[in-house]
């Protein structure tokens, strides 16, 4: 008699993210780490969705593929993702860049998963789901793998709908009425629509459920092409495509949302805006991504901190904050916050003021500070006095002023500065 988990398919496939991405439109906060390891919301790392997402699903067999400055994102792998048990069948296994095939780095997303063939053939599993390790959103992968299986697709691929005049910017599925995938076009000047709606267009989130028999040929074959760029958007899963059957999975039925009228929440905070806004927008008194929901959890690495504490309750000296979310570790001195998300150990000091602050853990922010509409990096020390998001003109000298008026700080610039003074 089979054992119940064997009817979930999550329970005979493993999950293969791609985390190796630098991410270079956030600039200077890549500089030392990946996309991937990027801090959020207080607490978390951008990783942890796609991990908690796989791990909630019931998915208990994943690999991480790393390339670029992967240490952060690796020693956060190991301190947070370290309860895998191999005995209970279940792995976790941190795959960086390696030469392991003609003394080659990984030359695109699926040569990555053909370097690492051996490795999941170990984990003998029927399925594989490719992840992006990048985004931040919540989504039951087993309705997804499910779907694969039973529409007998050679790929599926997790679709986003998008209004057709923003899908430039994505890869884009032409879909016939069955959900069959038709065409499959890199960033097109004229994006196809649906089906249903001829303002919307369905753009690829970079998930993609296979066989691993059908997979693993397929990867091989690719290896070998010399005209291929090795990368499932640009080369599998158009020829998938032409050739085979490949079907669309629409991100709304199978998303974890905080209510049934609650948007479909799905977001690459790629950018220094995107990034402060989607970090800012959980301020919100009702924000669209529910970090607080037991039912499906973000699991993270969480440091052994005291609760944050507040303090002084003077006329213009009063530690609070309003409409913010403040991690533990934190002391608030003497300091007026709102709408901001203040990150681990984070201390501010007395007649400060913090509005539209996205702090990194380890922050200091000194006397009389005045910041508004600010990215500050990790363990950077604000100095006494500091005014940033007044004068964009006067910000710009010294920092990087964003194209939505975000200003990011960060260690090296302030050093800058100071040298300059």
């Amino acid at each position: 008699m089979d054992h119940p988990s064997h009817n979930r398919l999550s329970s005979r496939t493993m999950a293969f993210v791609l985390a190796g991405g630098r991410g270079s439109r956030m600039k200077e906060l890549t500089d030392r780490r990946a996309k991937p390891a990027v801090y959020f919301g207080g607490k978390v790392r951008i990783i942890d969705f796609a991990l908690s997402n796989a791990l909630n699903s019931g998915i208990r067999k994943m690999a991480i593929a790393t390339q670029y400055k992967a240490h952060s994102l690796i020693r956060h792998c190991q301190r947070g993702w370290n309860f895998f048990r191999a005995e209970r069948n279940e792995y976790l296994d941190i795959l960086p860049a390696s030469q392991r095939v003609d003394d080659k780095w990984y030359r695109g997303t699926a040569d990555a998963v053909a370097q690492n063939i051996d490795i999941v053939d170990d984990y003998d599993v029927d399925y594989v789901l490719i992840l992006a390790g990048d985004h931040i959103y919540k989504m039951d992968y087993e309705l997804m793998i499910r779907q694969h299986v039973d529409s007998r697709a050679d790929v599926t691929v997790g679709c986003l709908t998008v209004p057709r005049d923003e899908a430039k910017a994505f890869g884009v599925m032409g879909v016939d009425a069955t959900g069959q995938i038709t065409e499959f076009l890199e960033k097109p000047e004229n994006p196809p629509a649906t089906p249903e709606d001829p303002n919307i267009s369905l753009a690829s989130m970079g998930i993609y459920v296979f066989s691993w028999k059908f997979l693993r040929e397929l990867l091989i074959a690719d290896a070998e092409d010399k005209n291929s760029t090795h990368d499932f958007g640009g080369d599998l899963i158009p020829g998938i495509v032409k050739n085979g059957k490949a079907m669309a999975h629409r991100f709304t039925d199978s998303c974890v949302k905080s209510s049934p009228d609650a948007p479909a929440y799905w977001r690459d905070a790629g950018t220094i805006d995107a990034f402060w806004k989607a970090n800012i927008d959980l301020t919100d008194f009702n924000p669209d991504l529910d970090l607080w929901d037991k039912e499906w959890p973000i699991w993270t690495y969480s440091e052994s901190v005291p609760p944050a504490k507040f303090i002084h309750n003077e006329e213009k000296r009063r530690g609070s904050a309003v409409s913010s979310l403040v991690a533990g570790g934190c002391i608030i001195s003497g300091t007026d916050v709102r709408n901001s998300v203040l990150f681990t150990q984070v201390h501010t000091n007395s007649f400060a003021a913090l509005e539209g602050v996205v702090a990194l853990p380890y922050v200091e922010v000194g006397r009389h500070a005045q910041l508004r509409n600010v990215v500050i990096d990790r363990g950077v020390i604000i100095p006494q006095g500091l005014v940033v998001g007044q004068d964009p003109e006067e910000d710009g000298k010294w920092f990087r002023v964003s194209e939505g008026g975000v200003t990011l700080i960060t260690q090296d610039m302030l050093d800058r500065k100071a040298a300059a003074e």
